[in-house]
């Protein structure tokens, strides 16, 4: 369930919509986002957070633009003042199942579920609502605009590379240690010279193109 958040409302900073919300009464608000959209292989991750009142959450900034030094920092950071987090991942094999928006809404709907404590709302990232009956937002650009989904972003983002890393160590081939699964001209080059591998997407265009080519 969508909720407008009221006339006069002001986005001043990245707190603005976690601030009115407590101000109408709700008591725990929470950031979700996703990580892993738009590589050829490995899950798609989700997190949902809850910041802790009184944080300082000019802290937490758009993944995307922080190094990846920076963002593990930033993770301690969440764990030092014990936000609340939940993490979802849905499988390569789910995705080629579902469809990734339908992962990633999976995933995000799953990192709620993970939180220790229920939500009484969400601010989302993106335009679609997750599939739960609890009040929602979804924002566009919505880890630019709110602290709470910039949080969720950076443990989404954490966790995929590390996954990824792991991922890594299993299949060399791909090197996923550099470039994390994302469609480089590096990584099509491994799919022409060995295939796919069992955490490639194969329902993604870019992996079906080059497969194609080895027959």
């Amino acid at each position: 369930m969508q909720q407008s958040l009221g006339p006069g409302f002001v986005e001043s900073d990245t707190f603005a919509f976690e601030r009115r919300l407590i101000e109408q009464g709700r008591t725990v608000v929470a950031g979700v986002d996703e990580a892993g959209r738009g590589p050829l292989a490995g899950p798609v991750v989700a997190a949902c957070v809850v910041l802790p009142k009184g944080c300082d959450f000019a802290l937490f900034r758009d993944s995307k633009k922080l190094s990846p030094k920076a963002r593990q920092r930033l993770r301690l950071e969440l764990t030092r003042i014990e936000a609340l987090i939940g993490v979802g991942i849905v499988s390569p094999a789910e995705i080629d199942r579902f469809n990734i928006l339908q992962a990633s809404l999976l995933a995000m709907k799953l990192a709620m579920e993970a939180l220790p404590v229920s939500p009484d709302f969400l601010l989302v990232d993106g335009k679609f609502p997750v599939p739960v009956s609890v009040s929602q937002q979804p924002l566009i650009k919505g880890e630019s605009r709110s602290a709470s989904i910039a949080a969720a972003s950076i443990v989404a983002k954490v966790t995929r590379d590390q996954l990824m890393e792991d991922f890594h160590e299993k299949y060399p081939s791909y090197n996923f240690r550099q470039h994390k699964g994302y469609p480089t001209a590096a990584h099509r080059q491994a799919l022409v010279e060995h295939g796919p591998c069992p955490i490639h997407r194969r329902s993604f265009k870019g992996v079906v193109d080059e497969v194609g080519k080895t027959g």
